[in-house]
């Protein structure tokens, strides 16, 4: 929704309120908690060599417990963002903030595989509630111009926090254990859990802060919120755009997965890098991947206007997204010198998240009412992408004799074909609409 016009009117002896700013503390919300989000799911990529040898890990194994997170933070995607649509994003994100902050506390007291992969699963399944939701406060504190720019700078804030969170890990290690640096980021948490819900108001109305000036700009709440009312289940099931939808953010997570995975293992075992150069270099895919999401949600007005076609904007970003992440993965296997192969990873990320606005853009139109349960639905599947990605990793490595370039081959594959779907992707279009 545009914002009104707020001059005054001749016929109207009445002042007129300068528009409140308070929406944007909805940001601010947003963005720090994709940056908890970021360092609570990226800190075990990095506390891995120690937990195998200390829990006795192969690398299968831990294969398996980077996928539990994936594999339950997939099942939990859509009812996360289910019950945002039906009870509001406050309750909601209050809940699973909590719960996954819990869990990331626990996984420094597990003992063996079996507990490790259950804590990563419930951890996992906590976490799927959080970027739905937050697209829920968007639609309802937003006005539809602001909203994709919001979701570049969340995950720069979400890419920002995973990029630097090696660092952070290496720093907290020189003082405590990974068990106890496990507690101290859940408790961070805790913290926002609270403050989120004693501010947020599911509508903004409902805020002290927000006046009247600001409240016209605001979509109305009758438009935004489902409350009680039925998801079209087999409308989304049934849709080959939602299909599309599904599977271009499906090839996008399986690329970016290793970002936050098997990345500093390779880094020591195909580069030769000692624990401390590795982890400044493990934070460069994610520090230009931030760069990228705000890049393509600032420069996605620019596009609009040239183009004069929202839809085909998104395509043009998001193929050259696609496209120049498969080469510049490409690209790094080949140069061997490790500073400027991380700078061509570093690329080739920052051209994944000039897909990320994008495609939350397209949940945000095509769901409408529902766009916390298609923007969980879409995220499901990208998760089921990356819960197979450490694993068949793991085995692709065991199987090649440790030829990870095979590894960076698979992962391109999957960037062209996520270029393919946008070619076919209606991505504005409502689909209570068709």
């Amino acid at each position: 929704m545009e914002g009104v016009d707020l001059e005054p009117r001749a016929d109207l002896d009445l002042p007129l309120t300068r528009p409140s700013r308070t929406r944007y503390w909805v940001i601010v919300f947003a963005a720090t908690l994709a940056l908890i989000t970021y360092i609570d799911r990226v800190c075990i990529s990095q506390a891995a060599p120690a937990m195998r040898e200390a829990l006795g890990l192969s690398e299968i194994q831990m294969g398996w417990a980077f996928s539990a997170f994936f594999w339950a933070y997939a099942l939990f995607e859509i009812p996360g963002g289910w019950l945002g649509d039906r009870w509001g994003a406050r309750l909601v994100l209050t809940r699973v903030v909590v719960w996954w902050s819990f869990f990331t506390a626990f996984t420094g007291w597990v003992w063996n595989l079996p507990s490790l992969l259950v804590t990563r699963a419930l951890f996992g399944a906590g976490e799927a509630g959080c970027f739905p939701n937050l697209t829920r406060a968007f639609m309802s504190w937003l006005p539809a111009n602001e909203r994709v720019r919001a979701q570049g700078l969340m995950w720069l804030s979400a890419r920002w926090g995973g990029a630097f969170t090696p660092l952070l890990v290496a720093l907290v290690f020189q003082f405590v254990s990974w068990r106890r640096a496990f507690e101290l980021f859940g408790v961070i948490g805790i913290i926002w859990a609270l403050v989120f819900y004693r501010w947020y108001r599911d509508n903004p109305k409902d805020h002290p802060s927000v006046n009247e000036g600001e409240l016209a700009r605001l979509p109305k709440a009758e438009d935004v919120n489902l409350g009680h009312a039925a998801v079209p289940w087999s409308r989304l099931a049934m849709s080959p755009r939602v299909w599309l939808l599904w599977a271009q953010y499906t090839c996008l997570g399986y690329g970016w997965v290793f970002y936050i995975t098997w990345l500093p293992t390779y880094l020591k075992e195909a580069r030769g890098l000692t624990f401390e150069k590795g982890a400044l270099l493990a934070g460069l895919p994610l520090f230009f991947g931030g760069l990228g999401c705000v890049f393509s949600g600032s420069i996605s007005t620019v596009v609009d206007r040239w183009t004069r076609d929202t839809r085909t904007s998104r395509r043009i970003l998001a193929m050259t997204g696609f496209l120049g992440a498969a080469l510049c993965l490409l690209l790094s296997i080949r140069i061997e010198d490790p500073l400027w192969a991380m700078i061509a990873m570093g690329a080739a990320s920052f051209a994944n998240d000039l897909v990320m606005p994008p495609a939350w853009g397209a949940c945000m139109d095509m769901g409408g009412k529902f766009c916390g349960t298609l923007s969980g639905s879409m995220n499901m599947m990208t998760n089921l992408g990356q819960a197979v990605a450490p694993v068949l990793t793991a085995l692709l490595l065991e199987s090649t004799g440790h030829d990870w370039t095979v590894v960076f081959y698979v992962s391109s594959g999957s960037y062209f074909l996520g270029a393919v779907c946008w070619w076919f992707l209606d991505s504005v279009t409502p689909l209570e609409q068709g």
